[in-house]
């Protein structure tokens, strides 16, 4: 039977263990804490841009390096490697097909649902007036985005399946060109760059997230990295929410912080900003259920190699 002195005693040395670790990490060479995101990654760029991170980490002897990608699957191909440790925001999507390849991560903190950040648009003269019209269509979306669930949802809703539209992989730079070009049906996209066509271009919302997918964004770092530097996810978790606050406390001020490194307008990153719920908040295992459904829509549809439990991720603590 353990006794209180038993379990203090084991509290108090794991603590002095954690604090000796940490000791040794600030006393050795610095380590560089390499973090990937994507252009849609808001929060991240503002704490890039802004220079947050760096004086709060110095103190642990841990130094920043930015990798920026076109999208979330290589950004979590590169964790998995350990090109990098730490992702910014991905779509709800891209950890489940992550977990299918076996890849250690670690959920270091979920956003709370923007469903209506992402949506599926038509030229504004387009025939197609329903998702059932997309029946047979040539639809543009990135592969295991958020929009490619959404995509699922939707025309199952509409009584189709993924096999009746024909798929077009493009990212969105490339999807854009493509759908002004009038070369795919339609265009399956998030925010930013859905605002920014909304803004730019004569188009039509078929459907967004609303009643489909709620697009919840999740932050994730390899899991050796995690055991090894709670620490300094701690400060990542806290700067992270700050920033969320920021963003929706001061649109304004936010947006004119984004344009100029997103290279959009201002209105077009407030109408983004005003989608997304940037409420930075941990991840439990109740928050998850969504992302069974994913997993499992996925699996229905031969996407997936595998069946993925979307619980049997370890989730970080960042109170503990």
């Amino acid at each position: 039977m353990t006794t209180p002195f038993q379990t203090n005693r084991r509290i108090v040395l794991g603590a002095l263990a954690a604090l000796s670790s940490g000791l040794a990490a600030a006393q050795g060479k610095p380590q560089t804490l390499r973090i990937g995101l994507q252009k849609s990654s808001t929060l991240a760029t503002v704490l890039r841009t802004r220079g947050t991170l760096e004086p709060l980490l110095a103190p642990l002897n841990v130094k920043l390096s930015w990798h920026e990608f076109t999208s979330g699957l290589p950004l979590l191909e590169a964790l998995n490697l350990g090109n990098i440790d730490v992702s910014a925001d991905v779509a709800d999507t891209v950890p489940v097909f992550a977990q299918a390849a076996g890849a250690q991560l670690t959920f270091v903190a979920q956003e709370a649902p923007s469903p209506s950040a992402q949506a599926i648009v038509v030229r504004a003269d387009s025939p197609i007036k329903a998702v059932a019209d997309l029946k047979g269509k040539k639809i543009g979306f990135a592969k295991a985005a958020g929009v490619h669930y959404l995509l699922i949802a939707a025309l199952e809703k509409a009584g189709l399946s993924f096999k009746d539209i024909e798929p077009a992989y493009l990212a969105p730079a490339d999807g854009r060109a493509a759908f002004e070009r009038g070369a795919i049906d339609a265009w399956v996209v998030w925010d930013p760059f859905l605002a920014a066509v909304q803004k730019q271009s004569q188009v039509r919302v078929l459907a967004d997230g609303s009643g489909l997918a709620s697009y919840q964004r999740y932050y994730l770092a390899g899991t050796p990295y995690a055991q090894a530097r709670p620490d300094v996810l701690r400060v990542f978790f806290a700067e992270l929410r700050k920033a969320g606050q920021w963003v929706k406390q001061s649109p304004q001020d936010a947006a004119a912080l984004l344009a100029p490194v997103w290279g959009l307008d201002a209105a077009v990153v407030e109408l983004a900003n005003s989608r997304r719920s940037y409420a930075v908040r941990p991840v439990i295992a109740s928050a998850l259920t969504e992302q069974q459904r994913i997993a499992d829509a996925f699996l229905a549809e031969k996407l997936l190699p595998r069946r993925v439990n979307a619980l049997d991720v370890p989730l970080f603590q960042p109170g503990a």
